[in-house]
């Protein structure tokens, strides 16, 4: 069998995430691994990528072809998934066709099977209208809808992605299929302890991430607090949240952090971990959180519930009561924080490469 895997548009650092890019990277290296151990000679695979994505992509195990053709230019991009890779995998002789970023070709020449991350840019559309451009939003859904419609099979990553692709797309359910992302297990370290405790949180200036509710929550939580910890928030320097003080007494806005090991110390060395996203096709941030065994107090919205499991307290991410009492309880009841921690080390164990290359292996080689 002949799998062709379509990351022309991957380029590390553009568009969107970072989190596709990851995907599509470990998914090529655990398919390329288990084809070299299990079932050499039997399956081809065959990767379209680009120069700048050559030295994560070209591996033993795969036949990587080099497109000469710009990955960062929106009508080249345009073109080539909706009619040139289709054209080229049937060239190539491909028996199914993947495409991990979320969009399948308009011809459907072959077998095709689409990696559908999330449904997002339908929640921008009914919550935060004009927010993105809005005819590139529009053509991104209606992308998004045919992909889930038209395609051999539908793979995405979590429960509450399903059911996002079935309400926007009306896809047929027997047609998807949930594989869970992998993660990359986090090397431990000794790290240094800082001064004084503090809370974490991770967001970014993007509305569903929820920065705005961070603010607000921290600052009920400052008013019924007998001892409040400052807060120290990731990813975002706060300047465009609307009515709210970036000067805010207690807390730090550090913006975007480059160093893992940076970021690592950082949550490991926190007293409690906040995330209070509105919609997530996944949701990385809490398992990292979990890794460095820090106690996550997280929101109860979309796929988070279904990836911290009881590993977290959950909570209502509108709720600033309901957040402020919840980083109380973490932060003072030592007994409770160390529950969630051991209960966090477990549930990180559910999400790993090599659980997550064999599934993709069976649906994309096993099944007919």
């Amino acid at each position: 069998m002949k799998l062709v895997i379509d990351c022309f548009k991957q380029v590390k650092g553009a568009g969107k995430s970072i989190g596709i890019y990851n995907l599509a990277r470990h998914l090529v290296w655990e398919l390329a691994g288990k084809q070299n151990a299990k079932q050499s000679g039997q399956n081809e695979i065959i990767v379209l990528g680009n120069s700048y994505n050559r030295k994560d992509f070209d591996v033993a195990g795969v036949t990587f072809i080099e497109i000469k053709k710009n990955p960062l230019s929106k009508l080249t991009c345009i073109k080539w998934e909706l009619f040139d890779v289709s054209l080229l995998a049937k060239k190539l002789g491909a028996d199914k066709v993947l495409f991990p970023r979320g969009y399948a070709s308009m011809l459907h020449l072959t077998k095709e099977y689409v990696i559908i991350h999330d449904m997002i840019p339908f929640y921008y559309h009914e919550h935060f209208k004009g927010y993105f451009n809005r005819l590139e939003n529009f053509y991104i859904m209606r992308r998004l809808k045919a992909s889930a419609r038209h395609a051999d099979k539908v793979i995405t990553i979590s429960e509450a992605s399903k059911r996002d692709i079935m309400k926007y797309a009306h896809a047929d359910e027997k047609r998807i299929t949930v594989i869970h992302n992998g993660y990359t297990p986090i090397k431990k370290e000794v790290y240094a302890a800082g001064g004084e405790d503090y809370i974490i949180a991770v967001t970014s200036k993007l509305p569903h991430k929820n920065a705005e509710g961070i603010a607000k929550a921290y600052m009920h939580y400052r008013k019924i607090a007998q001892h409040p910890l400052p807060l120290v928030v990731i990813g975002t320097n706060g300047v465009q949240l609307e009515g709210i003080d970036r000067e805010l007494q207690g807390i730090t806005w550090i913006g975007y952090v480059e160093r893992d090991e940076e970021l690592h110390r950082l949550l490991h060395n926190a007293k409690a971990f906040l995330f209070l996203s509105v919609a997530e096709g996944f949701g990385f941030p809490p398992i990292e959180a979990m890794q460095l065994e820090t106690p996550v107090v997280c929101s109860n919205m979309s796929s988070l519930p279904e990836v911290a499991g009881d590993a977290a307290l959950l909570v209502n991410p509108h709720d600033v009561q309901e957040v402020a009492q919840a980083l109380i309880r973490v932060t003072t009841d030592s007994a409770y924080a160390k529950t969630l921690v051991e209960k966090g080390l477990r549930n990180a164990e559910r999400f790993n490469w090599d659980k997550t290359g064999d599934k993709y292996r069976e649906v994309l080689f096993d099944e007919v």
